[in-house]
């Protein structure tokens, strides 16, 4: 699954500190999430969602092989 978060986060010039102050995780699991090593939960994908005003597959869009 590929993800749209680094984008997003450019867009509105925020750090992956403030996002994850914002949705509630460490800096480090924005981190994971972005270089696709961690898939986020349900509940946190759509806080991320609604943290940038957008859809939960505007950000997250499964690949073939998922």
């Amino acid at each position: 699954m590929r993800n749209t978060i680094k984008v997003e986060r450019a867009k509105r010039d925020m750090t992956q500190e403030r996002l994850a102050g914002l949705v509630d995780v460490s800096r480090q699991t924005i981190n994971s999430i972005e270089k696709n090593r961690y898939v986020p939960s349900t509940v946190l994908a759509l806080k991320i969602a609604r943290t940038f005003n957008v859809t939960v597959d505007q950000i997250f869009v499964l690949e073939e092989d998922d």
